[in-house]
């Protein structure tokens, strides 16, 4: 539906997850995907809820509403399609949006005694949002908004 291209420095997409609006850096988006056939099978990954076929790609789907807003995410509209790394290599990866996303340029602040999964935060207009760490959310344990590589490093004696 739509790419970004050649963002600049500083840009940002805002995308909507239930009710709440956060930011992504939009050199690590490359879609906004219509809403397309999620394939669903048994599998014990924390978040993954199916996958969709983009591109000639599978795509794993995230659902970030539990780590997000402490459930499930509501209906979507979207799938916004953002690379992740693994190691030196990168992957795409989804999470469904609930409303339309836009390309915002601003500059980010840091914010100490938020979750790893949260960047920084950014200011547009009179609204204040949370700048993602998509690698970082997508591993997210609901239950405790920690990493899971980072739960268990710190179970490693």
């Amino acid at each position: 539906m739509t790419s970004v291209h050649n963002p600049g420095p500083n840009s940002y997409v805002l995308l909507q997850v239930g009710k709440r609006r956060f930011a992504l850096p939009a050199d690590t988006v490359e879609e906004l995907a219509p809403p397309v056939r999620l394939h669903s099978f048994p599998h014990r990954s924390p978040l993954v809820v199916g996958v969709i076929v983009r591109r000639g790609h599978i795509v794993p789907v995230y659902d970030v509403g539990p780590v997000l807003l402490g459930e499930s995410s509501p209906a979507h509209r979207f799938y916004l399609v953002a690379r992740r790394m693994f190691g030196r290599v990168s992957e795409p990866s989804a999470i469904p949006v609930s409303g339309e996303c836009e390309l915002a340029s601003c500059e980010m602040q840091p914010q100490a005694g938020r979750p790893a999964y949260v960047a920084g935060k950014i200011e547009v207009g009179d609204e204040s949002l949370d700048v993602l760490n998509l690698e970082t959310l997508v591993t997210s344990s609901p239950a405790t908004n920690q990493s899971f590589e980072a739960a268990a490093w710190e179970a490693q004696p």
